[in-house]
């Protein structure tokens, strides 16, 4: 009977509550029992040494957000950010001309770029973009494929399986407004028009 009583008195919300110490939603995490095959649990076990997680929990909430994110990814709309990684010769012919070019062109999504110099000539740019997924990929996309990048990748995500948002809106105003409005594609930016090619 006490046991009935005290689901009565927090239906659905009974010790599977605990509480982490933290404020806001955080303020308690909600426990559950996961059934899983042997195999698929020392697998499951395996990864978590791999990735150097401190518990199973910690790895399969990875797990979830990873799956979350590549749902919420699949729509060309969704909310996105992507990190550009990007390798080139430092003295190969008018790339950094015609990569800040193309970095200008997609400055309304561009929320950091960084510049680093290796060893033997080399170096490397790091660069943060945010907006629509499709946005996002085009210029990720466009940046890579500038002439003189020896090696371009880029990597996707979206803040909303941590419950945030890039803060990116539309329209834009200014040069790239009719571009990112969905209107038209994105003109090629001036120094990669093969009829005005960078000297």
């Amino acid at each position: 009977m006490a046991g009935r009583a005290r689901r009565k008195e927090n239906p659905g919300r009974g010790s599977d509550r605990v509480p982490t110490g933290r404020k806001g939603k955080d303020a308690y995490v909600v426990r559950l029992g996961v059934s899983l095959e042997p195999d698929l649990l020392a697998l499951l076990d395996s990864w978590v040494r791999e990735r150097n997680s401190p518990s199973r929990s910690d790895a399969i909430r990875a797990l979830i957000r990873k799956e979350l994110a590549e749902h919420e990814l699949g729509d060309p709309d969704s909310d996105s950010v992507a990190s550009v990684l990007l390798l080139y010769r430092h003295e190969a012919p008018n790339v950094l001309r015609r990569l800040t070019a193309v970095e200008h062109h997609w400055g309304a999504h561009i929320r950091s770029s960084s510049h680093v110099h290796l060893e033997g000539g080399s170096c490397m740019q790091l660069i943060g973009l945010v907006g629509k997924r499709a946005e996002v990929v085009n210029a990720a996309e466009d940046l890579r494929g500038v002439k003189g990048i020896a090696f371009g990748r880029y990597s996707l995500g979206t803040p909303a399986v941590t419950g945030g948002s890039t803060g990116h809106r539309h329209p834009h105003t200014g040069p790239h407004a009719a571009a990112d409005s969905g209107d038209r594609d994105p003109p090629e930016p001036e120094p990669r028009n093969p009829r005005r090619r960078p000297q």
